[in-house]
């Protein structure tokens, strides 16, 4: 690492700090995301029609599903089917809160939202911040019902410890939160809320506070009583910065997987030399990856088995076939890009002793023996072969056997897909609290892999299958 690594590493942290705050829920993400595609000439494709003659060479095009998941790709200029496709794959959403479809609760003089905890948080974390909502909102207008983003920047909502001097020593050292008791948000109080709107109106009980509604309907330009619905998840009103004594660190709220998100968007935009590609380069960003996957615009769906199929039959030459998509498979690549847990400095014995990533040492590749992870040596070798001259250091990150492994979108577009896989991230402290943290510099480091591998994958000469013994010439 040099000065001029250091600064491009701030920088591009820094562009990537400015993406996170944009997009405080999945629903956000995919808009900037298609702001950014859409300043860079990409075109909107829809599902709902046929592409037949309307994807070219060169061409840039995007397509998204439920506001959420969003596939993007550039077609090289040689590009012809069934060549493969060099996809890059990460994720959109967050361990957070999630407001329910009846939300209005409250006790003890207090006005609450019953929410849902979504996916595997550090719940202890969110105790004692300054929260908001952000989601998307199902708005009536006139005779159709249109989906709206919101983001409200002001804190509404807190989710109070309980004091330290009600607790019992016990107590305090079992730190025990119950998910359905503890967690539950106050918004305003009774009394207030009377004075702001006047004293609630006998008959059915409201599904959620009107106080809510009114903040939401102002937001939105429209009245409480056209809200029909909404996905609304809670987030941090603090935001992400750059920070630390040296102006190093990136503290943010959903770094995983923001910040892969984002470095495959920026390479994806900035990869040269598309005119010479003879394969597709591929950003594929789902939802739902922290509840496994499984849903309509998760990595389990059809999202990339619709690419692969709609492109072998717009550029096979002759008649496409079944086995077309197959072939074009077979020769495709998938980055799993979704975060890297770095040695903790007061935990490292959580960390295999021979496998701990530290922040600003690179890229972390990462291996399960139980396929968690879907790396393998061979593609391992040639992640490696092409960042040995990209300025792109590597590191290595494997469990140790007492301790459990989470998962990504790698194993279920590899074993969904039968495309090739590696997975890797970027090394960061926290994950799933709150707010996480990691190096500006190994933000600048996972640009420039994904780069590579748009730019140079096709070039990589790796044999795949192991090569018989030679044969032993006769004395």
């Amino acid at each position: 690492m040099n000065s001029s690594t250091r600064a491009a590493g701030k920088a591009m942290a820094e562009k990537m700090v400015q993406f996170i705050n944009q997009s405080p829920s999945a629903f956000h993400a995919v808009e900037t995301c298609r702001q950014r595609l859409e300043a860079c000439g990409f075109t909107r494709l829809s599902e709902k029609q046929s592409w037949v003659g309307k994807i070219q060479n060169n061409g840039k095009y995007y397509f998204i599903r439920n506001s959420s998941s969003i596939i993007a790709f550039a077609v090289g200029g040689k590009y012809q089917a069934p060549n493969g496709l060099k996809i890059i794959g990460a994720h959109t959403d967050s361990p957070n809160f999630q407001i329910k479809p009846v939300s209005a609760t409250g006790k003890a003089g207090v006005q609450q939202v019953s929410v849902a905890t979504y996916g595997g948080g550090l719940w202890h974390t969110w105790f004692d911040r300054d929260l908001t909502v952000a989601g998307r909102v199902m708005v009536r207008r006139g005779g159709t019902i249109e989906p709206r983003l919101v983001h409200v920047e002001r804190p509404l909502l807190k989710i109070p410890n309980l004091c330290i001097h009600l607790q019992s020593a016990e107590e305090r050292a079992a730190l025990k939160i119950s998910k359905e008791d503890h967690i539950c948000p106050i918004l305003c109080t009774n009394i207030m809320a009377e004075l702001n709107s006047g004293p609630a109106k006998s008959g059915d009980k409201p599904k959620h506070h009107p106080v809510l509604l009114d903040i939401l309907a102002t937001k939105l330009g429209c009245e409480a009583g056209d809200i029909l619905d909404f996905d609304l998840s809670l987030c941090d009103t603090q935001p992400a910065v750059v920070g630390g004594a040296l102006d190093e660190f990136v503290f943010a709220p959903r770094l995983d997987n923001l910040a892969s998100t984002f470095c495959a968007l920026e390479a994806l935009v900035t990869a040269p030399d598309l005119e010479n590609d003879p394969q597709c380069r591929v950003i594929a960003l789902f939802d739902n990856e922290e509840v496994g996957s499984e849903s309509y615009q998760g990595a389990g769906c059809t999202h990339l088995a619709t690419l692969i199929n709609r492109l072998v039959c717009d550029f096979k030459t002759g008649a496409s076939t079944p086995q077309d998509a197959d072939v074009s498979a077979a020769n495709s690549v998938v980055i799993s890009a979704d975060g890297a847990h770095a040695v903790h400095p007061c935990y490292m014995g959580k960390h295999h002793e021979l496998h701990r990533p530290e922040m600003q040492k690179g890229v972390v590749l990462k291996f399960n023996a139980n396929q968690r992870y879907a790396t393998t040596a061979w593609i391992a070798a040639a992640v490696r072969e092409l960042c040995a001259g990209a300025d792109c250091p590597l590191q290595d990150f494997a469990v140790g056997n007492d301790t459990g492994c989470g998962s990504t979108i790698g194993p279920i577009t590899a074993t969904r897909l039968g495309i090739k896989t590696i997975d890797c991230g970027i090394a960061q402290l926290s994950m799933h609290s709150v707010r996480e943290t990691c190096g500006t510099i190994d933000v600048l480091y996972f640009v420039r892999m994904m780069t590579k591998v748009f730019t140079d994958w096709h070039k990589l000469d790796i044999e795949e299958d192991v090569a018989p013994a030679p044969k032993k010439a006769k004395s």
